[in-house]
């Protein structure tokens, strides 16, 4: 047993916090603080490794909840938009020591990835035009395409689940590409599968191509001015998709391509695939892409403002959901539209992975190296992190020998 829960009984470690004295209180704060920023510093791999390191440790290890419990609360944080794995931690706050433990447990899982990408951030701004620093992201960029690819397979597992899913995913992409705002198109796609799924039942397969039919016409592109670039917009920004991203930290991407590279043209394609090799390459959640991208738009004001923006939503979204677990589990409209959410994140998915590989496999070189790596992630499931430090390090070597 730990330090930390040295002389506690696991019964005990259960009891509510509300029954709690002052000291016992205190105590379980300071060992959520502990726990997340160990964890918030070592959890390399994506959401999925996250996960599997806060079961180990609470449940497992401290057993702080069963395992039982944890999947509940897993199961809760697909029903809400936001990073998964930071939202079971939050959850996981809230559970042991209230509100309190809800802002504490988060933080401490993000502080240590978001510092860590902002002095990469500062360095990248500073020394990106250097030889150096050119070679590290021309082998990590083709790396990125296959770790994104697999992404895509993985959520393509679990998001196509049956005819109505599968339309919807290509309904998006051709949407998608015509120019329709992502946001729309995840309500849309929701809200189709939903009431497609309610009709399924009673009317048959055939109300699955009702589906197209649902998304009504939208203008494409956009005709508003581009606002100035400062940290109050960088925050708003930030805090829309935090408040409607569905589905892998990768979809993310499909949203900062359209609106920051095409929309507002605050950042290039290219320094776009830069923040997501950085978030890659450091752990925690991939959604601290939002603090490397807001230093370079804003300075250290914007690096703050993103990351609260797109945090933030989570944070109020666990704190009002939490009671209503049980309940929200077992309704079938909310898992008809979760269906949706997730399909349309499909298909943001795969136009961004297009839209990236355009930009990464500019030779044959950076083509070999995202066909091995592609291999090294399906075939043989290496850690990420590996592989972006590999393709770093290719990279550098290639540039040294040219």
């Amino acid at each position: 047993m730990s330090q930390e829960t040295e002389g506690i009984q696991p019964a005990e470690q259960q009891i509510p916090y509300a029954a709690l004295n002052s000291q016992q209180k205190k105590q379980r704060l300071r060992e959520l603080a502990v726990v997340f920023l160990k964890l918030g510093t070592i959890a390399f791999g994506g959401p999925a490794a996250h996960i599997a390191m806060m079961d180990d440790e609470v449940a497992k290890r401290r057993q702080w909840m069963s395992r039982e419990k944890l999947l509940d609360l897993l199961g809760v944080t697909n029903l809400i938009p936001g990073p998964n794995s930071t939202e079971l931690a939050i959850h996981i706050g809230y559970e042991r020591a209230g509100w309190r433990g809800l802002i504490i447990a988060g933080s401490c899982f993000i502080l240590p990835a978001m510092s860590i990408v902002w002095v990469l951030a500062i360095a990248y701004k500073q020394y990106q035009t250097l030889p150096q620093a050119e070679g590290l992201l021309y082998g990590i960029k083709p790396v990125i395409i296959a770790i994104v690819l697999q992404a895509l397979w993985k959520l393509g597992q679990k998001a196509i689940k049956d005819v109505p899913t599968g339309i919807v995913a290509v309904a998006v992409i051709v949407a998608f590409f015509f120019g329709w705002d992502e946001i729309v198109l995840l309500l849309l796609a929701g809200l189709s599968v939903m009431l497609v799924k309610s009709l399924w039942r009673s009317r048959g397969h055939a109300a699955a191509w009702l589906l197209p039919l649902s998304f009504p016409l939208a203008q494409a592109g956009s005709t508003t001015p581009t606002p100035p670039v400062g940290w109050v917009n960088v925050f708003l920004f930030f805090l829309k998709i935090g408040s409607v991203l569905y589905g892998s930290g990768y979809v993310l991407l499909a949203f900062l391509q359209r609106d920051l590279v095409e929309r507002n043209q605050w950042l290039t394609s290219q320094q776009l695939l830069d923040a997501v090799a950085i978030g890659q390459f450091t752990p925690g959640p991939v959604f601290t892409t939002a603090t490397f991208i807001g230093y370079l738009l804003a300075g250290h004001a914007g690096a703050i403002a993103a990351t609260i923006g797109i945090f933030l939503p989570a944070f109020v979204l666990v704190g009002i959901i939490n009671p209503w677990v049980p309940k929200l589990r077992q309704s079938t409209l909310v898992g008809g539209f979760l269906d949706g959410v997730n399909a349309a994140s499909l298909g943001l998915m795969a136009v961004v992975s297009y839209t990236l590989g355009r930009t990464a496999l500019i030779d044959t070189v950076t083509v070999i190296l995202a066909i091995a790596s592609a291999i090294a992630v399906f075939r043989f499931k290496i850690n990420s992190a590996w592989l972006v430090l590999a393709g770093g390090i290719i990279g550098l070597i290639l540039q040294l020998v040219r």
